[in-house]
């Protein structure tokens, strides 16, 4: 397999996340949001992902894109250990939360939505985390356990780490969300999370680096 990814893209975390964790061995391809005008609306990236955004994975012949097809992907292909819960309950609380940070938070702050944004970026992005935060936090007081959902890592998982980074990169005040940043805090300590956090990799700036 072959990913295009970039160090600080979430939506890329998720995806190497979840290789890690089904240790699935990869190439690693850098596609850098902000150099050249942003290397994603180059010919040949459009060429693999219309959206031009990362990640894409070339993978078994095919080429994905979006993080939630991938990963749901590599949960149908290489069930262990399983991403969605057996118990068709807990799987649509996963899928639930899931949504809520890929389609509710995570779009409203992302590059191309802050360009728009000008001068205000900062607290339109701080805006739109805490208001999906604070639904958030409200919804894993009723399904989580050590995370998420219950005491599984799950896809909800996945997609908590990389946007609690993006808070505390947009200096967002996280003491609000206890619940969130206990799951935070556990998932930063297991492996998977560790090799595909944002610091430790190939394409990291050395001032950013673990």
């Amino acid at each position: 397999p072959v990913l295009y990814s970039y160090f600080r893209s979430s939506c890329s975390w998720r995806v190497r996340i979840a290789l890690a964790l089904k240790g699935i061995s990869y190439d690693l391809v850098p596609v850098n949001l902000i150099k050249d005008g942003g290397q994603q609306f180059s010919a040949e990236f459009k060429a693999l992902n219309p959206m031009q955004q990362v990640p894409a994975l070339k993978i078994d012949g095919i080429i994905l894109s979006q993080s939630l097809a991938i990963i749901n992907y590599l949960e149908e292909t290489h069930p262990k250990p399983r991403l969605l819960p057996q118990d068709p309950k807990k799987r649509a609380q996963v899928r639930m939360i899931a949504d809520h940070i890929v389609s509710g938070i995570q779009p409203l702050q992302n590059l191309s939505v802050l360009k728009q944004m000008g001068e205000k970026k900062t607290e339109w992005a701080q805006n739109c985390i805490a208001s999906g935060f604070q639904a958030l936090e409200q919804i894993l007081q009723h399904t989580a356990g050590r995370y998420c959902v219950g005491d599984e890592v799950s896809m909800a998982d996945l997609c908590l780490a990389p946007q609690v980074a993006n808070a505390e990169r947009f200096e967002v005040n996280m003491g609000p969300y206890p619940t969130i940043t206990r799951i935070n805090k556990a998932l930063l300590e297991l492996e998977a999370f560790k090799i595909s956090h944002p610091s430790r990799q190939p394409d990291t700036p050395a001032e950013l680096r673990a």
